[in-house]
């Protein structure tokens, strides 16, 4: 993987320069991989804590690539909407059907570049299973998937796994586990098992039984 270590001297820009010295000042390394075409997802895991914002910003401008992110739309209210627009925000409602996935899907294919970052566990807080809404966006959209990893033990930030999903999705979870094994988040407690919730429609019956 050190093939793919970033480092200052071979970046092409005075930005990129400095956003990587700024995190290796802090300890941190960054390894990326050319992304494997115009579209798809990046799924960020482990997510407990805010820093995994300001530094994967800096990792995205040391890479000199332009990636989207969801957030709730609530984050987008005020004077800082703007500015997180054009750090590649894009606005959510928690409350939409998960129809939304096929207009995003879409909107995604009709532009010429667009990879979004989504945090599968969608909480910085503990959660027994991973929102599927990753899996179901690369499937719908048919676009490759990177698993970025944080390790919070190493310091070190990964952009060099990928995999386009297939539809078996225990085979696809079987691999997804397999990259992240021995990644530490910064609150390990807070991490969600690489799991993913069940469908909405049996969730009504699991709670009955229980």
């Amino acid at each position: 993987m050190t093939d793919y270590l970033l480092r200052p001297a071979a970046l092409p820009t005075l930005r990129q320069r400095a956003a990587l010295r700024v995190l290796q000042l802090f300890g941190w390394k960054v390894f990326f991989k050319p992304l494997p075409g115009p579209h798809g997802v990046c799924v960020i895991y482990p997510h407990t804590s805010n820093w995994d914002f300001p530094i994967g910003l800096l990792a995205t401008w040391a890479m000199g690539t332009q990636f989207k992110w969801l957030a709730k739309d609530t984050l987008f209210r005020g004077p800082m909407g703007r500015l997180m627009r054009h750090w590649g925000g894009v606005p959510v409602d928690r409350r939409a059907p998960m129809g939304a996935t096929r207009q995003l899907a879409d909107t995604m294919l009709a532009a010429p570049s667009f990879w979004i970052g989504i945090t599968p566990e969608g909480t910085r807080a503990y959660r027994p299973n991973w929102k599927s809404g990753f899996y179901h966006l690369a499937l719908t959209a048919n676009v490759p998937m990177v698993l970025v990893r944080f390790d919070y033990g190493k310091k070190e930030l990964s952009l060099v796994d990928t995999m386009t999903p297939t539809g078996n999705v225990e085979r696809d979870m079987d691999a997804i586990r397999a990259v992240y094994v021995g990644s530490q988040a910064l609150y390990p407690e807070n991490a969600a098992p690489i799991v993913l919730a069940p469908p909405r429609d049996e969730q009504p019956a699991q709670r009955k039984r229980a």
